[in-house]
């Protein structure tokens, strides 16, 4: 159970844990207390809020239900979609959620043995350059014994809960998930290098070329490992607006797959090798699709043989995730962050990826005059006060991402 993560508020998991069994209590989290304060700042929940342990809203509480997936959880009254999004993508990778839900055998609910719990849960997150190790206690928000936030399909399963509890402990209250960006919640997930492009500034739905170059990026992106979420533009009174098309403004995606898909039946498709560019989303709600070209039910998957419609795992559900061209994609949607995850198997055999890490800080001058750091080079008196980073890049074809952070 050793963690080389920083403990948060100098909460360490083991001893407390330990502790509430010895003296048979269940923990309450004094550093996150059930009260308003926790909830919110400024607008209250829609209704009468009672703290409740998972015992005393499931008959079997689990922290899984037959795994870990992507489908297993939707968004609540808070509209922290951007942070569903990314778990939706955390929940496809093995090697990330271990780390952020770590121990998570020793924590699951063992009802052979009821007595080794203790109502304590621990998660990680990667903040300022270092793994954090949140604690908290298991008690949640509901109205009318219902999860009013972060919640499962399955109504025994609470990762997503207690994982939100934890991020909202982080982040101070519930209301301060309200709005936020996928790619800085996956980064607080893995410590990618976050990437932000603007689908529609760069006018990729116009260029062809450019088009299929960022299709071979998020392809790479995806087949090694990294994250990719999604989200398309909206005016202050179009947040979550519902289009004709069935995408939603002011809402994240998370991008669940990339791929070139054949098109053809039998042997016929193999010797014209002819395919298309499909990009596959989920809507954090766990409804409201797609409703054009490659949707669940449209006819162009009659392009497609059996053979790969079954490697691409095809349903036709409202369940919120959805297929597009990438084409279409372009078009419609307006933003996307991507995270590239640094993949230690793929340095040491492709030399594909290295990653630098810097911390620095401002200097304080005893001259006040001298405190003012130049952002560019008219502030000739202190710009070089600036921290100043140099590398060398060998080689045309290499691609160079700085990452900046800063805490507030």
């Amino acid at each position: 159970m050793f963690s080389s993560a920083v403990p948060y508020k100098n909460q360490l998991y083991a001893e407390l844990k330990r502790n509430c069994i010895n003296d048979n209590k269940l923990f309450e989290d004094a550093e996150f207390p059930v009260i308003n304060s926790s909830l919110y700042f400024r607008k209250p929940p829609p209704g009468l809020v009672e703290w409740k342990r998972p015992a005393e809203i499931s008959n079997a509480p689990s922290l899984f239900v037959e795994g870990i997936s992507a489908h297993d959880l939707n968004q609540g009254v808070v509209g922290n979609c951007w942070f569903v999004a990314a778990c939706s993508c955390l929940a496809m990778k093995p090697d990330l959620w271990k780390k952020v839900i770590p121990d998570h055998k020793e924590q699951e609910w063992d009802p052979k043995n009821p007595e080794n719990y203790a109502g304590i849960f621990h998660f990680q997150f990667w903040i300022f350059g270092e793994w954090v190790d949140v604690v908290v206690d298991d008690r949640l928000p509901t109205i009318n014994k219902e999860l009013i936030y972060c919640h499962s399909n399955d109504k025994n399963e609470f990762w997503s809960a207690l994982l939100e509890k934890a991020y909202a402990k982080l982040s101070g209250c519930y209301e301060s998930l309200e709005g936020g960006n996928t790619g800085d919640a996956v980064v607080d997930f893995s410590g990618a290098v976050a990437e932000a492009i603007d689908l529609a500034a760069e006018e990729y739905y116009k260029d062809q070329t450019k088009q299929d170059q960022l299709f071979e990026d998020l392809l790479k992106v995806y087949d090694r490992g990294g994250i990719i979420s999604c989200s398309i533009n909206a005016q202050p009174h179009e947040i979550e607006f519902k289009m004709a098309n069935g995408l939603v403004k002011g809402h994240a995606y998370s991008v669940t797959a990339v791929k070139k898909v054949r098109l053809g039946h039998g042997l016929l498709a193999y010797f014209k090798n002819e395919t298309i560019s499909l990009i596959r989303m989920r809507n954090p709600w766990g409804q409201t699709e797609w409703k054009g070209a490659w949707s669940d039910t449209s006819e162009e998957w009659s392009k497609v043989g059996d053979l790969e419609r079954g490697n691409l795992g095809i349903t036709v559900a409202d369940d919120g995730e959805f297929w597009m061209s990438f084409a279409d994609w372009c078009k419609f949607f307006t933003n996307t962050d991507v995270c590239r995850v640094i993949n230690t198997a793929l340095i040491s055999v492709n030399k594909t990826w290295n990653e630098v890490v810097h911390f620095g800080s401002w200097t304080k001058n005893a001259e006040p005059l001298l405190n003012r750091c130049g952002g560019c080079a008219n502030h000739k008196p202190t710009f070089l006060q600036n921290p100043q980073f140099l590398f060398d890049v060998t080689k045309e074809s290499d691609e160079v991402l700085i990452s900046l952070q800063q805490k507030t």
